[in-house]
């Protein structure tokens, strides 16, 4: 199973950064075969992950994976499974 993480706090503070950093992972994700997309928005008051789970869940993005989970045991962690 290969793996792939993207780290959000460097970029937490710019919607762009953001949008870019998941877009620009998800696309290498899925031309170099990667499993599962790990990323990390942190703990904090949740708004990052909730701009993330909004950004995966525009319809030309949802094409490129199976499913999104929460990982229930980290509240601060999404893994993304690619098809």
């Amino acid at each position: 199973m290969a793996l792939l993480t993207l780290d959000l706090h460097p970029v937490f503070r710019s919607d762009r950064a953001i949008d870019t950093a998941l877009r620009q992972t998800l696309f290498k994700a899925a031309a170099t075969g990667v499993d599962t997309v790990q990323i990390i928005p942190g703990k904090g008051t949740g708004q990052l992950k909730k701009r993330v789970l909004a950004v995966l869940a525009q319809k030309h993005l949802r094409k490129l994976y199976a499913r999104v989970e929460t990982d229930p045991t980290n509240a601060g962690r999404i893994l993304v499974h690619l098809r």
